[in-house]
């Protein structure tokens, strides 16, 4: 699994990764994002979702890392970049976006994490940032299994469970989520997970007109996935 593999290839790799910022100023976004030296990526949304599922195909088939020119990446990207991609990930060590979306290297995926995939203020911006001035076309919302975050949620809707510092107020909005599926079958943790993902999904739309208004346009799609950590696979939720 390595540059030269199927999907966005080394080729690709170096028409995508050069683009220029757009002017920013107090209070939001001027104009569209254009590009200095190059355009801004040239990945459909729909071809952006194709390139991850493809990617995990590979790190689900033929997990096996070959070496890539990691120098030759970061020069082309070093004054501008372009991400095709934009991954709201748990802060989790078992899940590195780049590697279970196929090994991807420098200046492809744009990504924010922390404990649960959650979106603040900062998380917002960063992704809005990704998707209105580097022109990514995709977001995911990616949860994955056994989730700590999401366990200790569902402790406090079972066993009215505390945590000390941050931890508590951090887990707060996937409370509703564990209360929405504590009765449903299955994994009661991993059923959160997924309820969480959704709803931080669709959080997005409520919460920026910025993205509304991309998506609205076609220039970007917002999804949901979970990552199985037994199996290595990316299942998309509906």
């Amino acid at each position: 699994m390595c540059r030269n593999c199927e999907g966005v290839g080394r080729r690709d790799f170096f028409r995508i990764g050069a683009t220029g910022l757009a002017a920013l100023a107090v209070g939001g976004v001027v104009g569209a994002a254009r590009a200095a030296d190059g355009p801004v990526g040239v990945l459909a949304p729909g071809e952006a979702l194709t390139a991850l599922k493809s990617g995990n195909e590979r790190f689900v088939s033929r997990p096996e890392l070959c070496s890539n020119d990691l120098a030759a990446q970061r020069n082309a990207v070093a004054a501008h970049q372009a991400p095709w991609a934009t991954i709201i990930s748990c802060a989790d060590s078992r899940v590195p976006p780049e590697l279970i979306f196929g090994g991807h290297g420098v200046g492809e995926l744009f990504v924010a994490r922390n404990a649960g995939n959650l979106v603040d203020t900062a998380t917002l911006g960063t992704v809005e940032y990704g998707a209105a001035v580097l022109g990514s076309p995709l977001i995911v919302v990616l949860a994955h299994t056994s989730c700590g975050a999401v366990k200790a949620a569902c402790d406090v809707v079972t066993k009215n469970a505390t945590y000390p510092g941050a931890i508590g107020p951090m887990i707060e909005p996937i409370v509703p989520a564990a209360l929405a599926v504590r009765n449903e079958p299955g994994d009661f943790v991993n059923n959160a997970a997924k309820q969480s993902a959704q709803r931080t999904a669709a959080r997005l739309m409520t919460a920026s007109t910025l993205l509304t208004g991309l998506v609205g346009e076609g220039k970007l799609k917002i999804v949901s996935a979970i990552y199985d950590l037994e199996t290595g696979a990316v299942s998309y939720l509906a």
